[in-house]
């Protein structure tokens, strides 16, 4: 058995530093062996700074990238040929999954530029905005934002004039209500996880919809977004403790809010707030509940008693190959709204899902182990925080088992483990730059691959707001570690051989 203590002076780590865990190959990332791939490799700390400043050399290299920000080659393909078909001259075509979506990003253009757009019915009932050139780019932010997405699967068969050899939705959903133990028709499936947080923040809109959201705790950066850009407005609390957590407690049991909204554990601090006392106060005060559990997933942590909608981005360690994407918003059956939910989400998802079948598919062929992959990432990463907390280079590190792990046990369940995700920084906070370019472990946005993966998490999410995120608690140098499969003990040599160089 592993020690989970492993010490600095270890004589198995010490010989670790001389085998090298990965070589970067021409990619620069093992992808998936898939056409579908949402992978992008960033590997050292300059190809990071070029991506967000979008330098030719970085940009023109990128063949594949995370949907929501970069189309999938098949997905260009599949607006191009839209845009020839049924765009006037001068304005480009973008490609909706359906009409609701569609509708959404028309609005949003609408409002934010004085443009004239309009929408036409496209090949299998996917919906095009047809949009001037000058709109694109705000287009495009609702695709990121909403994540209502077409997949790369979906625009595949189109293009080749081809049907699905799908899934099914319902073995899918029994596959997920093993894990959640919800019922079948409380779970509701999406195009992305980000279409998940959308669609719950609009579910509590459109039960309050003059009132503000309250964020509790630092979130993903799009789910914080939607809050801004959409509806009424957000009372943001990024550090929920203290006299400031109980100045929101009573604003909650005042029923100021449309909903409370947070991630446990949060990302990329993987703090845990009170659960049960912030459902206490919801209940009192008449306030849905949302609560993220994407990052430790169902397998460790039980939070549908206390929510009242549970959104999971299937993309990450449910699904694990990181070539589909995927979302789901579970109903508590105890909510007070639950009635209310289910016909919003039903009518959301056309009945049930808006996965496209070859999704379906895939998913239901990538969760079989599901179980299994977590609990090796949760024992990995156990591992890596308690190694980078004994390293005298490493300023500081993020894990539930070292932050708030009263608050994590409160929901974690029997069994449960910790989650495969920390986050740590330097004492010497200008030598991260050195020990990431030597890091021997793929590189980029994203986690829960079933590979480890590392992520210069605010030099990504927050590059041209760093100094507020800083403000946030959240150091422009913090390295994010998706912690994966492979023997634990290559890792943490990977690691010893990067943290030479701080």
């Amino acid at each position: 058995m592993r020690n989970p203590t492993l010490a600095l002076s270890n004589p198995r780590v010490r010989d670790l530093r001389k085998k090298p865990y990965w070589q970067a190959r021409s990619t620069g990332y093992p992808l998936p062996d898939s056409p579908h791939a949402c992978a992008v490799s960033l590997p050292t700390w300059d190809s990071v700074i070029g991506y967000e400043e979008g330098r030719d050399k970085i940009v023109a290299k990128l063949e594949l990238g995370y949907p929501r920000f970069f189309l999938h080659p098949l997905v260009k393909r599949l607006f191009a040929k839209a845009t020839e078909e049924i765009a006037e001259s001068g304005k480009r075509a973008i490609v909706f999954p359906h009409k609701n979506a569609a509708q959404g990003a028309q609005r949003y253009v609408e409002r934010k530029l004085a443009v004239a757009t309009r929408i036409a019915s496209y090949d299998d009932g996917l919906q095009a905005l047809i949009v001037p050139e000058e709109a694109i780019g705000v287009a495009m932010e609702y695709w990121r934002f909403a994540g209502q997405i077409v997949s790369s699967r979906h625009a595949e068969d189109l293009l080749a004039e081809k049907e699905s050899e799908g899934g099914s939705t319902v073995i899918l959903k029994q596959q997920l209500a093993e894990h959640t133990g919800a019922d079948l028709d409380d779970h509701f499936i999406f195009e992305s996880g980000m279409s998940a947080i959308f669609s719950a923040y609009k579910a509590a809109l459109n039960l309050f919809p003059s009132k503000k959201t309250l964020q509790l705790e630092f979130p993903y950066v799009d789910a914080l977004k939607v809050q801004e850009r959409f509806g009424n407005g957000v009372v943001f609390l990024y550090d929920a403790e203290g006299e400031d957590f109980d100045a929101a407690v009573r604003r909650i049991q005042a029923g100021e809010f449309a909903a409370v909204i947070c991630e446990v554990p949060s990302n990329p601090l993987l703090r845990t707030i009170n659960i049960p006392r912030v459902a206490e106060a919801c209940r009192q005060g008449g306030v849905p509940l949302v609560i993220d559990d994407t990052v430790a997933t169902c397998v460790n942590i039980d939070v549908l008693q206390f929510a009242d909608l549970v959104t999971t981005s299937l993309t990450k360690w449910i699904s694990g190959s990181g070539d589909v994407m995927a979302g789901m918003v579970t109903v508590n059956e105890d909510s007070p709204w639950a009635s209310d939910f289910r016909t919003f989400f039903s009518e959301e998802t056309q009945g049930g899902s808006l996965l496209y079948s070859a999704d379906c598919r895939a998913l239901i062929s990538n969760m079989k182990d599901f179980v299994e992959r977590v609990k090796i990432s949760n024992g990995n990463a156990e591992l890596v925080a308690d190694y980078l907390a004994e390293h005298p280079a490493v300023g500081r590190v993020w894990f539930p088992k070292i932050n708030t792990p009263h608050e994590y046990n409160l929901i974690r369940r029997q069994g449960g483990g910790y989650g495969g995700i920390v986050s740590f920084t330097l004492k010497q906070p200008r030598k991260m730059p050195r020990v990431y370019d030597a890091l021997e472990l793929c590189k980029g946005p994203s986690l829960g691959t079933n590979f480890s993966l590392a992520s210069p998490y605010t030099m990504l999410a927050h590059y041209f707001e760093l100094d507020w995120a800083e403000a946030c608690g959240v150091s422009p140098n913090l390295l994010r570690l998706s912690v994966g499969t492979e023997d634990g003990e290559v890792i943490l040599g990977a690691l010893a051989r990067a943290l030479d160089n701080a």
